[in-house]
């Protein structure tokens, strides 16, 4: 990991929590939606975090040079091993298989003939934890690219002399 690997890393999962509380707030929007374009109640969505991949290290480089080549192994000058190696990203928006809740309504415009409306299966308690655990997993990054960038002032004041 370079110099700033940890804030490519913390700024990646910034960006992958705020989808996350972007997702929640989506779902308590739309806890009372009955009706949605490809018919039916609105469905919960889940958002699904895959870790980046490991980037290559000088180690690991070495390591295969005593068994294979060198040159498969080695980047173009100027590129990235990886943007944020150790960091995440969406894997995908997944919505939730519940069926939906039923509730007796007859007078609602989307009741069924037997009286019964189909609702989002959406606990608002649920969605308040997934927000605030989005946003205190957003401000913990957020900590730590500070910590980060107080780390880089340090060393640049001790280079100075």
């Amino acid at each position: 990991m370079n110099l700033f690997g940890l804030m490519e890393a913390s700024g990646s999962a910034m960006q992958a929590e705020r989808v996350r509380a972007e997702v929640v707030a989506a779902n308590m929007a739309n806890a009372e939606t009955t009706r949605t374009e490809s018919g039916g109640p609105y469905r919960r969505q889940h958002v699904v975090f895959e870790a980046n991949a490991k980037a290559t290290s000088f180690a690991d480089v070495l390591g295969n040079s005593t068994s294979g080549s060198v040159a498969s192994n080695l980047l173009p000058l100027g590129t990235a091993p990886n943007k944020a190696a150790g960091g995440v990203h969406i894997a995908g928006v997944v919505q939730d298989p519940a069926s939906p809740l039923k509730r007796y309504d007859p007078g609602h415009p989307d009741a069924g003939p037997d009286g019964y409306v189909a609702y989002p299966d959406i606990n608002p308690l649920t969605e308040m934890v997934d927000l605030m655990s989005a946003t205190r997993a957003y401000g913990l990054n957020g900590s730590a690219v500070q910590a980060e960038k107080g780390m880089i002032t340090a060393a640049l004041d001790i280079a100075k002399g």
